[in-house]
């Protein structure tokens, strides 16, 4: 869970020290995870030039990380949580027109979006992606995500699709799917998640085309995004993850892996018939294929492990089935088969992503802002996460305990209150009504199994009728 220095603005890192502040809702936690030293660093590093302005970098930032955690979450809506008043620290060396605004309320800020839009535009991406990663590697370090039977990080990985505005340089760079009946409308993308198995916390994501000539798949992504894992964490995958490829993409990086496996693959590295109760050492060598496709690989690749075969209760109440995992690690077979038994929780954590903070489909025009929109929706996704740890701490249960949505509500209603808060005993008032509500934000306990159904894709309502092809003259 997220420590108490954290929370009361008292970590040893400077950064994480507060304005007098004695809570931390999610926006005094991301002014104390993003402090002017640290921008102004990146700034020169990347040579990013920013002028005193009313919509700066963090400001924007801000701004478009609140969008997503609106149920709206308009450019107008944004705007208007800019006028209604943001901490002044904010703005450590305020523009002439904010000092105007400030001395003389008559001399309003202007409530259309123009002028933000275009800082949107404007703010460099090498920033976005530098102070995502900040946020996930503090609030990372400052929670306990360490699981008690393996003692380590670990961390959920699955992919997904979105879908992108219908623009010429989203269909260049993401290609819409095509089938018998033409090309869809739609550019979509593909994206790679790494959420944390205990806290939820998770990694900036990767993403690329899914179709086209430059198409990416997951094992692809994976092989990117592992490069900002947390040191020696594990790596948990379904079937789709459950190849050679991805084992050996970690072991090179000093990472355990639990990953999946087909029967067909299980079956080659057990040689003979799956069981109930296999638990053997195994050397996991490539095949032909595996080669084929990663020519770099040495000729003497091969990844040590073990192959834990157990038969399973789904929970659904279907027939038990045999789930074969392959493993680096070395607890005992209960311990992992338990730990791969929570791998659903990505499932609902892109649920999360796709519906509540909707990213199901972006509205950007422009392949720079589907990037700066996708790290900035993780971002706003760790700082309720945060949120969620220190009500756990604080009720001795785990963070997966909470709706994300619930949670998510609680703050919209009194993070402002907190924000404009007079003194500093009021703010400590809101904060604590608003933990309390948090702790209240508690998932059901279901007595009994919910109504299982067959996987299938449920088309969405939509408000006209689909376009078709309109018939030559003369022909029915």
């Amino acid at each position: 869970m997220i420590s108490e220095d954290l929370a009361t603005g008292k970590a040893d890192d400077a950064s994480l020290v507060g304005n007098g502040a004695l809570k931390a809702d999610v926006l005094l936690m991301y002014l104390r995870l993003l402090p002017e030293e640290f921008l102004k660093r990146i700034r020169q590093q990347e040579n990013i030039r920013e002028n005193r302005r009313v919509y700066s970098s963090l400001v924007v930032m801000w701004l478009m990380t609140s969008q997503r955690l609106h149920s709206t979450g308009t450019l107008e809506t944004a705007v208007l949580e800019l006028l209604g008043g943001l901490p002044e620290s904010f703005w450590p060396d305020p523009c002439k027109r904010l000092e105007m605004w400030r001395q003389d309320p008559e001399r309003k800020l202007s409530s259309h979006t123009g002028a933000y839009n275009k800082a949107r535009q404007e703010l460099a991406l090498k920033l976005v992606e530098e102070c995502s990663d900040r946020v996930f590697q503090q609030l990372s370090e400052h929670t306990l995500g360490c699981l008690p039977g393996v003692k380590r990080q670990a961390f959920f990985f699955d992919g997904t699709t979105i879908r992108t505005a219908h623009t010429e340089a989203l269909r260049q760079a993401y290609p819409p799917t095509s089938n018998q009946h033409g090309e869809s409308h739609w550019p979509i993308l593909r994206m790679l998640v790494a959420h944390d198995v205990r806290t939820g916390l998770a990694l900036r994501p990767e993403w690329g085309p899914v179709n086209g000539s430059e198409a990416v798949s997951e094992q692809g992504l994976l092989e990117k995004l592992i490069e900002r894992l947390p040191s020696a964490a594990v790596l948990i995958g379904d079937g789709n993850f459950g190849v050679f490829s991805v084992a050996w993409a970690a072991q090179q990086r000093k990472h355990p892996v639990l990953l999946r496996l087909t029967e067909v693959r299980a079956r080659c590295l057990a040689g003979e018939p799956l069981r109930d109760g296999i638990d053997r050492p195994v050397t996991w060598k490539p095949s032909r294929y595996d080669r084929e496709s990663h020519p770099a690989l040495p000729a003497e690749a091969c990844v040590q492990g073990r192959l834990i075969v157990s038969r399973v209760q789904p929970s659904n109440g279907a027939e038990p089935i045999l789930l074969a995992l392959f493993t680096t690690l070395e607890e005992e077979p209960d311990q992992i088969v338990s730990l791969y038994g929570g791998r659903w929780n990505i499932e609902t954590d892109l649920r999360t992503l796709k519906q509540t903070l909707r990213l199901e489909e972006l509205t950007c025009t422009t392949v720079e802002m589907v990037a700066k929109e996708l790290d900035l929706a993780m971002m706003a996704y760790n700082l309720v996460r945060a949120v969620t740890c220190l009500a756990a701490q604080k009720a001795g249960i785990p963070p997966r305990s909470y709706s994300f949505t619930k949670v998510k509500n609680v703050i919209n209603t009194f993070g402002p209150l907190i924000a404009n808060a007079k003194t500093e005993a009021e703010a400590e008032k809101h904060f604590d009504n608003m933990m309390y509500y948090v702790g209240q934000a508690t998932l059901p306990k279901r007595k009994t199994g919910r109504r299982s159904y067959s996987r299938a894709v449920w088309p969405k309502p939509k408000a006209y009728p689909v376009k078709h092809a309109v018939a030559p003259a003369g022909k029915a």
